[in-house]
Parts: C-alpha cells; sequence; structure tokens
C-alpha cells in the first residue's frame, strides 16, 4: 500500500479522487522497469483492480500507459515526449541566473558560469558588483584553457586518461603565469584531487593575483553541462565560500533534471 500512504504535510493531496488515484497508479508504474500485472498494481495502490483496471486503460488510450501483453502495464511513450519537451526547454543559464546572484550576495565576489567548447571554456553569465573589489572580470563571451582555469578543470577531470594526454599534447600546456600547470604529470594529480573532492581550484594560474574555485553543474542523466565559479583577489578568497558554492551548483543541477549525489 505505499503508494497511497504519502505524507499529507509533505505532498499536497489533490482535491479530486480520480486525479489522486492517477498519480498512485503512476507511482507505482515508475517504481519499476518492467511491466506490472494488474494485481501487483492493484496490491501496491490499495485500489480494487476493477477501478484499476479502468483507469489504466483510459491512460492507455492516451499513450501514457502502456500494455506490452494482457494484464501488465508500464510507462508509455508519450510521458517520454512530454518530458523530451520539458528538457528541451530547461536552459543551464536561465535556471542559473537566480542562485548565482543569491551566491554573489554572500560572497561579494564575482560569480562566473562557464561552459566547454572544445579545448577552453567559455563564459556565459556572471554574476557582480562594482564593490567586488575585482580589477579585472571574466567578460560573457570571454575564453580561456581549460587546464588553466578551475571549471576548465572540472571538464578535464570528467575525461578519461587519455582524453587528457590527448588534450596536453594538442595544447602543449602552455602557462600564461608562475603558478600555471604545464607538465602533465602534475596535472594528472590535480585532476585526482578534482575528482575525490568534486572541487576545482585555480590558484593563480590563468591570472596572478586572481583565485577560484568552482563546482560541477549536471543534466539529468549525470552529464557534466557547466561549471560555477567564485573568483576574487587571491588574498580574499574564502575557503567558507565551498559549501554554498556546492549547495548552489546542485541546486541548478536539479532543475535541470539531476537527482544523483554530486
Amino acid at each position: 500500500m505505499a503508494a497511497m500512504k504519502k505524507d499529507s504535510s509533505l505532498t499536497p493531496t489533490p482535491t479530486i479522487q480520480v486525479i489522486e488515484r492517477i498519480f498512485a497508479l503512476m507511482d507505482v508504474l515508475a517504481s519499476k522497469e518492467e511491466a506490472i500485472s494488474l494485481k501487483e498494481i492493484s496490491e501496491k495502490t490499495g485500489l480494487h483492480p476493477s477501478t484499476a483496471h479502468r483507469i489504466l486503460n483510459d491512460l492507455a488510450t492516451g499513450r501514457f500507459v502502456d500494455r506490452p501483453e494482457t494484464g501488465n502495464y508500464r510507462l508509455g511513450m508519450r510521458l517520454l515526449e512530454m518530458g523530451n519537451l520539458v528538457k528541451g526547454r530547461l536552459n543551464v543559464r536561465d535556471a542559473a541566473l537566480s542562485p548565482m546572484r543569491e551566491l554573489h550576495k554572500l560572497s561579494q565576489q564575482p560569480v562566473n558560469l562557464s561552459v566547454r567548447q572544445g579545448d577552453e571554456i567559455v563564459y556565459i553569465e556572471r554574476a557582480y558588483s562594482e564593490r567586488s573589489g575585482m580589477q579585472v572580470v571574466r567578460a560573457i563571451g570571454g575564453r580561456a584553457p581549460l587546464h588553466l582555469t578551475s571549471v576548465g578543470k572540472l571538464f578535464l577531470a570528467a575525461d578519461d586518461p587519455l582524453r587528457v594526454r590527448s588534450y596536453a599534447t594538442r595544447t602543449g600546456l602552455f602557462g600564461q603565469t608562475k603558478n600555471s600547470i604545464t607538465q602533465l604529470q602534475v596535472l594528472e594529480r590535480e585532476l585526482s584531487r578534482v575528482k575525490q573532492y568534486g572541487i576545482a581550484r585555480d590558484n593563480e594560474e590563468l591570472e596572478l593575483g586572481v583565485r577560484c574555485i568552482a563546482a560541477g553543474i549536471y543534466d539529468d542523466q549525470g552529464k557534466l553541462l557547466a561549471g560555477l565559479s567564485i573568483s576574487a583577489p587571491a588574498d580574499r578568497l574564502d575557503e567558507n565560500w565551498l559549501p554554498k558554492l556546492q549547495a548552489t551548483a546542485q541546486e541548478i543541477s536539479k532543475t535541470l533534471g539531476h537527482h544523483g549525489i554530486l
């Protein structure tokens, strides 16, 4: 009866009984990958078999439910079609903008949203103010090498070792400052730490006097879509921002359909 025993304080109850029953049926069908028998559905929802059968047949007419064989049911392709429409409307920039502003209020430092394009990251959004004290704010549309940036390291860490070596060969791991990582073995150790902690850093590697920390934003398939980073003068970067940075990246990921643990 688990599908019918939801905590009403957590989940609003539909005012129309048949809608509540539809939700219960859909929840049961979603709980298993394979088709489920009418008997099992009835037991788990607490609905009489004839009631469950009647509603399921109506849902099958609208392709919300499939009947692969008589007496067995599973979720239908109509839900996939509608889900794809919703997914197509989700935009990482739109999802990130408001949470980025909240993160900026906390840190009072520039917050950047970046994506990968080839061997570079591209800044696609930022939240900042003149009071941040940063001499350089990455312009939207600006680019930077993967291995010299915190977000770029997130993307490299998501690659397999062969791809990382190929990147190193293509780019030569050129440096910008005395802190730039220019040796493959050093980069590989750095990427190992990124994988371990889920956080990447830029320690004045792209620009002297500027440090960054970054966390990843993921889609519903667990793919790294973008990186969220805080940039600050080297002496002002506060490690206490990390929990909020990670929580903000996770909030954006959930908006985009990600439900795993980051």
